[in-house]
């Protein structure tokens, strides 16, 4: 099989910390962390994890006290690294266990790739183009802020609605800019600052006067409704972001699409261009045959005719 998808994971141990596993996916610009054991893996951990674990947590104990095996998904989902079909699997899997990766094992079980949401992204925008709209994938479920916002309100605001991501607002509610926990990981200081017992790695230390529009950039990226979703796969892969907001022919904000998205549509557009072969073919023979009926018809209509005037 062609290697298409990472042969590098990024690793830790199950003894490892929440906080050697942050660092990992900060330093590596990764959301998912393969935790293996002799180089076979025995679980995964995502930054949301590590969120909702320490969330519910009650404990103390600061986050370079706490293993990775509390916190991370031991039922690793996994595909061997020969089958033919392995990125119509994953996204498949993706969208079914509703996960971001899909672990590449060997026949030994034996660590040797990943699959992510972003080498999917990247295929369907190769492959797909012409299938779908924007805004036939597209989550009208949109959660905002304004540039004004503190920091730490856009987290919580994150966490309330359980998304990754919210859209900048300005005070006519048209998009400017987007701000997602990976922004706030990417920028965050907290792994090069002294040690603290603080569990708010995605804040910056003694930055409480932060607010949303010091970690935006000037450029705004959009997409229309009416746009191929291939292209807003590709303006996800160029750009490096995990979503775009949505417009209307107005500039009116009306949703986001995101990586999540695209993996739904991969999910699902082989199985519907095979539909439409089985139904053009069936439309040919359809037709055909009524064709061929209504000459018959026609022909026995003519000898008719033609023994009448005989």
């Amino acid at each position: 099989m062609e290697k298409r998808y990472s042969t590098h994971v990024i690793t830790i141990r199950p003894e490892s910390s929440i906080f050697d596993a942050l660092l990992q996916m900060q330093t590596n610009f990764v959301k998912h962390i393969v935790i293996a054991t002799k180089n076979k893996p025995v679980g995964i951990v995502t930054e949301r994890d590590i969120n909702r674990f320490l969330g519910d947590d009650k404990t103390a104990h600061a986050i370079d006290e706490i293993p990775i095996k509390h916190v991370m998904q031991k039922n690793v989902i996994t595909i061997p690294d020969d089958m033919e079909d392995c990125f119509d699997q994953c996204a498949a899997r993706m969208e079914t266990f509703k996960i971001g990766s899909i672990v590449i094992v060997n026949d030994i079980g034996e660590l040797t790739g990943i699959i992510s949401r972003t080498d999917l992204t990247k295929s369907y925008a190769e492959i797909f183009g012409g299938n779908y709209l924007v805004k036939n994938f597209m989550n009208k479920k949109v959660v905002t802020c304004r540039k004004t916002d503190s920091l730490k309100f856009a987290l919580n605001l994150m966490n309330k609605n359980q998304v990754s991501r919210l859209i900048v607002t300005n005070e006519d509610g048209h998009p400017v800019g987007l701000i997602s926990t990976n922004t706030l990981l990417t920028h965050s200081d907290y792994f090069t600052k002294d040690k603290t017992r603080s569990r708010e790695y995605l804040l910056p230390i003694n930055g409480e006067k932060l607010t949303v529009g010091d970690l935006l950039t000037n450029e705004l990226l959009t997409i229309n409704e009416e746009d191929d979703l291939a292209v807003a796969a590709s303006k996800m892969i160029k750009n490096n972001v995990g979503g775009i907001p949505v417009v209307d022919s107005n500039q009116n904000l009306i949703g986001i699409v995101s990586k999540t998205d695209v993996v739904r549509a991969f999910s699902i557009v082989g199985l519907h261009k095979e539909l439409k072969s089985k139904y053009k073919e069936l439309y040919w023979i359809k037709t055909n045959f009524i064709r061929k009926d209504w000459i018959n018809y026609l022909v026995l209509q003519i000898v008719g005719v033609l023994k009448c005037l005989n």
